[in-house]
């Protein structure tokens, strides 16, 4: 689904990924982990066609995530550790995602209230305006919804009460086929139990990469 070749990205003097090569398959859960500057927020944004390459390439489902970027995020969901500051309200921002990216928003309802957010009770409320836990649980309901066959998430726990991480690890289980779920995480013990494979990075290169 993911292959990463030779890929190498540099700012400036900075070398950021130096000759990368891994490839993530259907049904794996990997754990991608790495001190700060590691690597790993430039090798995600470089799956996901933010950024191009020095020299190398990525390839998803035999896509290239720049020539080919709507093609390519139409099988990813990502929900990064900072929620984006949206303004719109929970209305607005389903009927947007319902119409950009076809997800249907009784779906996004349905996980949301599986993690204990109550849409309807908050509906008119701006995104911007919610609580951290309030934003992830939408968030990753949304992930959900989309039904990609790649999601990718950064530090997915970090505004989650224990019981909220709960719902997401069985929601998660329950939606785990025939995907490749990527977790960009400093806390391996909060995934260890999802994850069937563990990479860790440093200064730009995979040093371990180890299967379960």
């Amino acid at each position: 689904m993911i292959k990463v070749t030779n890929l190498t990205k540099k700012f400036g003097s900075n070398v950021s990924l130096d000759n990368i090569n891994c490839e993530f398959k259907k049904n794996e859960s990997i754990a991608l982990m790495g001190a700060n500057g590691a690597g790993k927020t430039t090798l995600v944004r470089s799956i996901m066609g933010y950024y191009h390459p020095n020299s190398g390439e990525v390839l998803i489902n035999g896509f290239n995530p720049i020539k080919n970027r709507l093609d390519v995020l139409d099988h990813i969901s990502f929900v990064p550790q900072l929620p984006p500051p949206i303004k719109l309200s929970i209305h607005e921002l389903m009927e947007y995602i319902e119409v950009s990216a076809k997800v249907d928003k009784e779906l996004i309802k349905h996980y949301a209230n599986e993690m204990k957010l109550d849409i309807n009770a908050n509906i008119n409320k701006s995104f911007f305006k919610l609580s951290g836990g309030m934003k992830q649980k939408l968030l990753i309901a949304i992930s959900l919804a989309k039904k990609s066959n790649i999601i990718i998430y950064d530090e997915p726990t970090a505004n989650l009460d224990p019981k909220a991480r709960d719902d997401f690890y069985r929601l998660l289980k329950q939606n785990e086929e025939d995907k490749v779920l990527l977790f960009v995480t400093h806390r391996l013990e909060e995934v260890r139990d999802l994850v069937n494979r563990q990479i860790y990075m440093d200064l730009g290169k995979i040093v371990s990469d180890e299967r379960f």
